[in-house]
């Protein structure tokens, strides 16, 4: 697939509009505008039921929004859903291939709905597909995790989309292979494809370009992964004792903390941006000598995205 292709359209390869879906009294996504400019990796983090997956069936015109309007590659998602299907790949968060047909098969079955072959866009898959080819006739159902997701990658690269719709495309597999998965985001980009990823993932995040923050149906921040963290003003302690359970109740109580969450094997805590420079010292003194924790552990530590995600959530 040349580059090419791509050059005359538009700019922004996303452009999202006030737009709104609800479903009865449950608002899946809340008045949403944003744009993705052509060639990003543009990532989307937030927990379950923040509304990933309703926008991304939004934006692959598999449902029309209550209010609002929505472009793919300047082709609105409800006027023009027939365009948009043949320009967009999406593999949704479930694995929703046929389970019966071999790995083969399914390729050029997802081929020939878009009347092309696989050796037609060989190039854009083959990074990918010459690790499924040792079990080209091995059902799909029979695949590992990560075999699995490799396939529903290359049946959504198949027709060569200019706009690719990642959904959780990483839940349930082990770290290696979701490593090698986003080692072939990286390479694909090199065909100019603009990827948009859902991820709960924050390490993965870390590799786009920007992310949203999504909760509740809305973005609370959309910025570059080193600028939202860069923005975190507020003092965050890394802290351990024996007792865990008991010191985050403890934390919680005291009047200069903001918030207090489990982080791994530490509690981070959150500063009142008030609170004179020897917090470390103070929360030290109160924790051992009024609330007798032992082995206690107090460092300050540098936020990352999750840490963001919890402040900006609040």
């Amino acid at each position: 697939m040349a580059e090419s292709n791509f050059n005359n359209l538009p700019h922004d390869a996303i452009v999202v509009e006030g737009v709104s879906k609800q479903f009865g009294n449950i608002t899946a996504v809340d008045n949403l505008s944003f744009t993705v400019p052509r060639g990003e990796l543009f990532g989307i983090i937030g927990p379950d039921g923040a509304g990933k997956t309703t926008l991304f069936r939004l934006l692959t015109s598999l449902m029309h929004p209550t209010e609002g309007n929505a472009y793919v590659d300047g082709l609105h998602t409800v006027r023009d859903y027939k365009l948009i299907r043949q320009r967009v790949g999406y593999m949704p968060g479930k694995f929703s291939l046929y389970q019966d047909m071999s790995v083969r098969e399914n390729l050029e079955f997802f081929a020939s709905v878009f009347g092309t072959t696989i050796e037609e866009n060989y190039e854009l898959i083959k990074d990918i597909y010459c690790r499924l080819e040792p079990f080209a006739d091995r059902k799909a159902g029979k695949l590992s995790g990560g075999m699995k997701q490799k396939l529903a990658l290359c049946c959504a690269l198949i027709h060569a989309p200019s706009v690719l719709f990642l959904d959780e495309p990483t839940t349930g597999v082990d770290p290696s292979s979701r490593r090698e998965f986003w080692d072939m985001l990286t390479r694909l980009r090199e065909h100019n494809i603009t990827i948009i990823v859902s991820t709960a993932y924050m390490d993965e995040a870390s590799r786009c370009d920007r992310v949203a923050m999504m909760n509740n149906g809305r973005f609370i921040s959309t910025d570059t992964p080193f600028n939202i963290i860069r923005k975190f003003d507020k003092t965050l302690l890394a802290i351990r004792a024996d007792n865990m359970f008991q010191l985050l109740n403890d934390i919680r109580r005291l009047d200069f903390v903001d918030s207090c969450y489990t982080f791994g094997e530490y509690h981070h805590a959150t500063i009142n941006q008030q609170t004179d420079e020897n917090t470390k010292e103070k929360m030290e003194q109160i924790l051992t000598s009024q609330y007798h924790h032992t082995n206690l552990h107090i460092n300050e530590c540098t936020p990352t995205l999750e840490d963001c995600f919890i402040l900006y959530s609040r």
